[in-house]
């Protein structure tokens, strides 16, 4: 029974909680220059526990408490042509450098969207480090291209953390 109430007042105080946390998404298509790591402005948040989240002008995840979080994210790339699109990435920045990436690349067969997801477990300091989601969309031939946003499909550019250990 001594466990048992060590555990239960480790959770509601706090002791494993998951905050900071936030997820956000691109409220509409955000048009990019080809082939550009391009900062995604995932502009309405769904939850941000302590406000660590700007949503209107860095677009950045700074949380206030030490220690590692999940971070996951995807982006979605549109071509404005069937056939056309070659590549869609999803970039995690932590304090303004590459951190982690993964990728989608059509050699022949291009199409036309594609959906890439993003995930790392990520130490911060609690005062100034902080992570961004960038992506990067090629076409073949110099045709447009954007991050899709919710306009089309439910929320398919998005990007969130939460603490997992102190």
């Amino acid at each position: 029974m001594a466990i048992t109430k060590l555990i239960a007042d480790s959770i509601t105080s706090g002791a494993i909680a998951s905050t900071p946390s936030f997820e956000a998404y691109l409220s509409s298509d955000q048009s990019v220059s080809i082939d550009t790591d391009t900062k995604v402005q995932a502009n309405t948040e769904i939850f941000d526990t302590d406000n660590c989240y700007d949503n209107s002008t860095n677009y950045r995840f700074t949380p206030t408490v030490a220690g590692k979080y999940f971070v996951y994210c995807n982006v979605t790339g549109q071509s404005s042509a069937q056939s056309s699109l070659n590549i869609t990435k999803s970039i995690i920045y932590k304090n303004g450098s590459v951190y982690k990436t993964q990728i989608i690349q059509f050699a022949y067969n291009y199409g036309r969207r594609a959906s890439v997801n993003v995930n790392a477990i990520i130490d911060f300091n609690g005062s100034s480090d902080y992570v961004e989601l960038f992506g990067n969309v090629k076409s073949n031939g110099g045709v447009a291209v954007n991050f899709e946003g919710n306009s089309t499909f439910d929320k398919s550019t998005y990007f969130g953390a939460y603490r997992i250990i102190e």
